[in-house]
């Protein structure tokens, strides 16, 4: 669940890519996740991009919420090329603790196609886990960096388009479609101004197992929302709110602080 949860998880001014691009980034934004309104996971991540080049660093530290979602820490970095009209990856790490038990994953990609990966502890093989095949593994890149836009301004534009994701176990798309836009009002989140709200649909492709609840779950449902804000001036869009909804409640992750 902990691995889920984060594979799920300024003002604004209409500035060209290229020169948004220009100036180097350095910026930081955190989040909270909770569920049901209860309050399980604090997420910080960092975003440095010198025009040519990104890298992002994720630390999230999880409460627990009983069995549903296990207490524990999780680390992610993801490195690669930001001159072009969307970040492509080139290296990713993940590192979950949980439970006593840890889990990594490491995968390289080239020219969006991955190039090299590695999982420990291995993953266990079952009669109803859907096989990686090589054709799924171009074309992808990793799931932080996938949902980070860049773009010219805030508007419909940013959910047109299909985020084609793999994991290290995992390979599924996200398919984005403009819902709304919206305003952005509370005081208590780190953002007031205006919104786009994205529907976000799940299409397990490979890796899964066929049996599992969650991913069946998650590709049934009609209720996963994520709305975006534009990182302050800097040409970058990052998740100001994302919700899925569960049998235990709305599962949120929530901006509550953003730096540039």
């Amino acid at each position: 669940m902990i691995r889920t949860t984060l594979a799920l998880l300024a003002a604004l001014l209409p500035l060209s890519a290229a020169n948004a691009m220009a100036a180097p980034v350095d910026a930081k934004a955190s989040y909270v996740v909770t569920v049901g309104g209860i309050n399980v996971a604090m997420v910080d991540i960092d975003l440095v991009d010198d025009g040519a080049r990104y890298g992002l660093d994720l630390s999230a530290r999880v409460a627990g919420l009983g069995s549903v979602v296990a207490s524990g820490t999780a680390t992610a970095r993801v490195s690669g090329t930001s001159n072009g009209a969307s970040l492509q990856s080139r290296s990713f790490a993940l590192e979950t603790r949980a439970n006593g038990e840890v889990f990594t994953s490491n995968v390289g990609y080239e020219g969006r196609n991955v190039s090299a990966f590695q999982v420990q502890p291995p993953v266990q093989e079952s009669y109803d886990r859907v096989p990686l095949e090589r054709s799924h593994l171009t074309g992808v890149g990793d799931f932080l960096s996938a949902f980070i836009l860049k773009g010219g301004a805030l508007n419909a534009g940013l959910c047109d388009k299909t985020l084609k994701i793999f994991t290290g176990v995992e390979r599924f798309n996200i398919r984005l479609s403009f819902l709304d836009t919206d305003e952005a009002t509370s005081p208590r989140t780190g953002y007031q101004g205006p919104l786009v709200a994205c529907s976000l649909k799940y299409q397990p492709i490979s890796g899964h197992y066929q049996s599992s609840e969650m991913t069946n779950y998650l590709a049934d449902t009609s209720r996963m929302i994520l709305w975006y804000a534009p990182l302050g001036q800097s040409g970058y869009f990052i998740p100001y709110r994302v919700i899925i909804g569960t049998s235990m409640g709305d599962l949120s992750m929530v901006l509550t602080r953003a730096e540039t």
